[in-house]
């Protein structure tokens, strides 16, 4: 099991977005996410995010929420805890990323147009709700999404 931070900056009805489509090796390959990654050696969740949102956008963020626990269950990929933000307050000017490219995308755009994992549309929906601090459990075999859990209650999907 491997920590991650992920953080949805937003600005009024927009997500900036990180198309990944630079790496040669990633995951995320040809899908649109927040922004985030792995932490460091002794990081909280909270550094981990700040320190990844600067690296990847050079935005300094100035207000964020702590918005809840989404653990991903995969035959492929393995386990991870991503710890999920999201941020309205922010300071700089949008650098190139190295992982891919940054777009800010109407909210509404992301959840029905733009190519994301099936279980973001998930926790998408619960942060659009503003659904209190949640536990979202999310399995998949392959890229299919065969099992969610929000809560401790199973999802249809």
């Amino acid at each position: 099991m491997h920590d991650t931070s992920l953080c949805y900056i937003e600005r009024g009805d927009e997500y900036l977005m990180l198309h990944r489509v630079k790496k040669a090796v990633d995951e995320n390959a040809g899908k649109w996410i927040g922004v985030g990654g792995g932490f460091e050696e002794g990081e909280s969740p909270e550094q981990c995010m700040l320190r990844e949102v600067s690296e990847e956008t050079g935005l300094r963020l100035s207000s964020w929420r702590y918005r809840g626990v989404v653990t991903f269950l995969s035959d492929l990929w393995g386990e991870e805890d991503m710890h999920l933000f999201t941020a309205d307050g922010f300071e700089g000017e949008l650098k190139d990323c190295s992982e891919g490219v940054l777009a800010w995308k109407k909210k509404s755009e992301v959840l029905t147009s733009l190519p994301i994992w099936e279980g973001d549309r998930i926790f998408l929906r619960l942060l659009a709700e503003d659904r209190p601090f949640f536990l979202l459990t999310l399995r998949y075999r392959g890229d299919t999404l065969v099992e969610a859990v929000l809560d401790g209650k199973k999802l249809e999907i």
